[in-house]
């Protein structure tokens, strides 16, 4: 099946592919933009108010959460998932997952940064976005390794609900987040 949600802008030659399984659906949430010649391969999630730029592929059983942005040009390997916020640059490639409110480019694909225009845009506070750069600062730039980073992070950043959901979706990740 392909479930597509309300008020989905889907500009020329995207094509979406119907899921592979009995029972089993390719999900696009409401509010998203695919720009020309996007390809949603078979049993993606697409969440809501996402935009794939022009070009953006994406291969089997992806999930990209709520406002993320993936630059045009973009493979994104099966499997994969972008996390709620991320910005993914232009021509990058994607063998890992995103985790939410990161930006990432390049290819290989390299961390930039917290996403902190994406965030003001979408009313984040600026405690919030101090709170998630320090959680970024300690999971890419302290020389910890990933449990390391998530137990500092636990303990040095103010747990609210952004944090939280960092922390989930990299305990959650299947191939490893981007580093």
């Amino acid at each position: 099946y392909v479930d597509i949600g309300d008020n989905n802008d889907f500009r020329e030659f995207c094509t979406v592919h119907a899921a592979t399984g009995e029972g089993e659906k390719t999900r696009i949430g409401d509010d998203n933009l695919l720009m020309a010649y996007v390809h949603v391969a078979h049993n993606c999630h697409l969440h809501d108010n996402c935009i794939l730029a022009n070009a953006v592929n994406l291969a089997g059983h992806v999930e990209v959460e709520r406002h993320a942005t993936v630059g045009g040009m973009t493979p994104v390997h099966q499997f994969i998932r972008v996390g709620a916020f991320a910005f993914v640059g232009g021509g990058s490639r994607l063998p890992q997952d995103v985790p939410p409110f990161i930006k990432v480019a390049g290819n290989p694909v390299e961390v930039a940064g917290v996403n902190s225009i994406g965030l003001k845009r979408n009313g984040f506070s600026d405690g919030d976005i101090i709170n998630l750069r320090l959680a970024y600062r300690l999971l890419y730039r302290s020389g910890l390794n990933v449990t390391q980073a998530l137990d500092r992070i636990a303990t040095d950043c103010e747990l609210s609900r952004h944090i939280e959901e960092l922390m989930a979706f990299i305990r959650r990740s299947d191939r490893g987040i981007v580093r």
